[in-house]
């Protein structure tokens, strides 16, 4: 099977020089989406925003029941690297993730970041992913479990061993030299949303993770994957489910067929 985005064009990356942004005045956009996340929502946006002022908020909320959505106004209000996107409905990850990338593009950031709001994703982490494109020329940078010297915090070991074989089917059947195929933290160039034509992506959970990585290989855009420890969540409620997980499953297959059709139309198009 021919491997996308093989050699030099997906590595892992830590070390020196990826622990800090220091080329001129990146902006950069973290885009979290929300759904019922009230108690993790007003720590998680302080240490974003303490990393650097380079980084501003966009909290993509599908109408909480529990009042989510209102704290995230209340922290715009308070600090203008902050804005909120409201949903009416919860619509899934995916569908959350592109309405906040095309902000993000119509906003005119340069760099633009996606993670969890339940703090599984850790905000120290930003820096080394911006780093990895903003100094290193990378044109994607995913936080990634399963490279050397990342791992996860507060698993069972038969969870670890699920989200290996997920990204190992996907990695199998796609063509992906990724160890990480299914993480959400990750630094894209704004060049390469626009170039993945990320609206058309029909995928929601964990397979919109796996359809977008797969867009970016086939492109050939330059990915690299950052170590980091993803950590169980402590407080608030799993938003996992089993019909994510057949999504993910039967999706992958599809992908393999309809992406580099998608990806062409999208080009005439554009």
């Amino acid at each position: 099977m021919n491997t996308v985005g093989a050699g030099s064009h997906v590595r892992s990356a830590r070390g020196a020089g990826i622990a800090a942004v220091d080329l001129p005045s990146p902006r950069a956009l973290v885009i979290v989406p929300t759904y019922n996340e009230r108690e993790n929502l007003p720590s998680l946006a302080a240490e974003i925003l303490a990393q650097s002022e380079a980084f501003h908020l966009l909290i993509v909320d599908d109408g909480s029941p529990d009042g989510t959505g209102q704290i995230a106004d209340h922290l715009a209000a308070g600090d203008p690297r902050v804005s909120v996107l409201h949903r009416p409905l919860k619509a899934g990850l995916g569908p959350a993730y592109i309405a906040g990338l095309t902000q993000g593009l119509s906003g005119g950031f340069d760099y633009l970041l996606t993670m969890d709001a339940d703090h599984s994703h850790s905000p120290a982490d930003l820096g080394r992913l911006l780093a990895a494109v903003h100094n290193r020329g990378a044109d994607v940078a995913l936080g990634s479990r399963w490279a050397k010297g990342g791992g996860t915090a507060g698993w069972p070991l038969l969870r670890r061993i699920l989200s290996r074989a997920g990204s190992f089917y996907a990695r199998v059947i796609l063509g992906l030299s990724l160890h990480d195929v299914t993480g959400g933290f990750r630094c894209l160039r704004r060049s390469v949303v626009e170039a993945l034509d990320v609206a058309s992506i029909r995928s929601s959970g964990y397979a919109f993770l796996i359809e977008l990585n797969y867009r970016a290989a086939l492109q050939g855009f330059k990915i690299v994957e950052v170590p980091i420890v993803f950590t169980e969540r402590v407080m608030g409620t799993s938003k996992m489910s089993g019909r994510i997980v057949v999504e993910a499953v039967y999706r992958v297959p599809v992908l393999r067929f309809t992406t580099r059709r998608a990806l062409a139309r999208a080009a005439v198009l554009r």
